[in-house]
C-alpha cells in the first residue's frame, strides 16, 4: 500500500512539475495579425478563431490582435515588416511571396485546380512544404493556408462569355508577373496596383474592372462600382499563415507547438466556412444588381489551352527539384 501511494505521490510531483514548466514555457506576448480584408470576411472570421483559440490554449498569456483593412500598409509594405521583424503575422496571398521565393508564382499558374480540395492537398503536402521551407532564411515561417477561393473577374463594360471578351479591358491585377501574363494572353490591359486603392480606382473609371473570389467582391462593395461579374474560376487563391522568424526564433517549443495548433485548427475551421462563404455572396451580388454569367466547360478548357506558355515560361526559371515535384504532385491531386 506504502509503495502505491509512494508512485502516486511520485507521479502527481512530476505532472506539477511538468505543468509549472509548461506554464514558464509560455510568456505574455501580444501578436499583431494584419491582414488586407474587411471584419465582415473570411480572412478575418479565420483571424479571430486563432485568436479564440491561442488565448484559450496560452490562458489569456498571449494575446493575437487583428488588423484589418490593410490598417498596418498594404501587402508588401506588411511583407516587409513581418521580414524586418516589425510586425509578427500576416495571412496575404501566395502573390505577395513571389518576390521573396519565386516558387510561390506555381500557386497563381491559372486554371491549375478545378475545386480547393485539390489545392489543399497541394499546399498541405509535398510541394507546400518544400516551396514554405525556402522562406525560413527569408524571415518567414508558414503556419498554414487559408481559403480564399477561385478569381473571378468583374467589370463596368461588358459580360466575359469568352477570352476574347478580356480584349482591351483596363484590370486591376496583383502585382504579380504571372498574373500580369495571364490577362496580356488575352490581350487584356492588366494594371498591377495595391487592393487598398481598388474601390477608389473601379468608382473614378480610372480601371474598367478586376478580379478576386466573390467574398471578397461582395465585402469591399465592388457590386456598387460594377455591373457584370463572371463567373471565370481563372486562379485558385490560398492565403499563407505567415509569421515573422525574427519572432517565431524567440518563442519556446511550447509557444512553437501552441502557435501551430492554433493555426492549424484555424486553418481548418477558415477553410469550411469560407467555401460555405463564397456561394452566398455570389447569391447576394446578384441580388445586390450584378449581372453573373458563368463560362462554359468548353471555353474554359480553351482559355486553359491557351495559357500554357506561361507554365513553361516561369517554370523555365524554378528550382528543378520543385517542377519535378510539382508534375508527381498534380498528378495526386487531380484525383481529389
Amino acid at each position: 500500500m506504502a509503495s502505491k501511494l509512494l508512485k502516486l505521490a511520485s507521479s502527481l510531483t512530476l505532472l506539477v512539475a511538468a505543468t509549472l514548466v509548461h506554464a514558464q514555457d509560455i510568456q505574455e506576448r501580444t501578436i499583431r495579425f494584419g491582414h488586407l480584408n474587411n471584419t465582415d470576411h473570411p480572412t478575418s472570421w479565420g483571424v479571430k478563431k486563432f485568436a479564440e483559440l491561442v488565448a484559450a490554449k496560452s490562458g489569456g498569456k498571449i494575446t493575437v490582435k487583428e488588423f484589418a483593412s490593410s490598417q498596418l500598409g498594404n501587402e508588401l509594405q506588411q511583407q516587409s515588416a513581418l521580414q524586418g521583424g516589425v510586425q509578427e503575422m500576416l495571412v496575404a496571398s501566395t502573390t505577395s511571396l513571389t518576390g521573396v521565393v519565386k516558387e510561390f508564382g506555381l500557386f497563381d499558374f491559372p486554371f491549375l485546380f478545378s475545386n480547393g480540395q485539390q489545392a489543399d492537398a497541394m499546399v498541405d503536402g509535398p510541394l507546400g512544404k518544400m516551396v514554405s521551407a525556402k522562406l525560413a532564411d527569408k524571415g518567414i515561417v508558414i503556419l498554414g493556408f487559408f481559403d480564399l477561393g477561385f478569381r473571378n473577374v468583374t467589370n463596368s463594360k461588358r459580360p466575359i462569355t469568352k477570352g476574347e471578351d478580356l480584349d482591351g479591358l483596363k484590370l486591376r491585377v496583383i502585382p504579380n508577373p504571372v498574373f500580369l501574363e495571364t490577362f496580356k494572353t488575352f490581350k487584356a490591359n492588366p494594371l498591377p496596383m495595391p487592393f487598398a486603392e481598388l474601390y477608389n480606382a473601379l468608382e473614378s473609371k480610372a480601371v474598367d474592372g478586376q478580379e478576386n473570389p466573390y467574398s471578397v467582391i461582395l465585402s469591399s462593395k465592388f457590386y456598387e462600382v460594377q455591373k457584370y461579374v463572371s463567373g471565370t474560376n481563372h486562379v485558385y487563391a490560398t492565403n499563407p499563415v505567415q509569421i515573422s522568424k525574427r519572432f517565431w526564433d524567440k518563442l519556446s517549443p511550447a509557444e512553437h507547438k501552441l502557435l501551430q495548433d492554433a493555426a492549424t485548427e484555424a486553418q481548418n475551421y477558415q477553410r469550411t466556412a469560407s467555401r460555405e462563404a463564397a456561394g452566398k455572396a455570389l447569391t447576394e451580388l446578384q441580388a445586390k444588381g450584378m449581372t453573373y454569367n458563368a463560362l462554359a466547360p468548353a471555353e474554359t478548357a480553351r482559355m486553359r489551352a491557351e495559357v500554357k506558355p506561361i507554365y513553361e515560361k516561369f517554370s523555365a526559371s524554378y528550382d528543378p527539384a520543385v517542377m519535378t515535384l510539382f508534375k508527381t504532385e498534380m498528378e495526386r491531386v487531380s484525383k481529389f
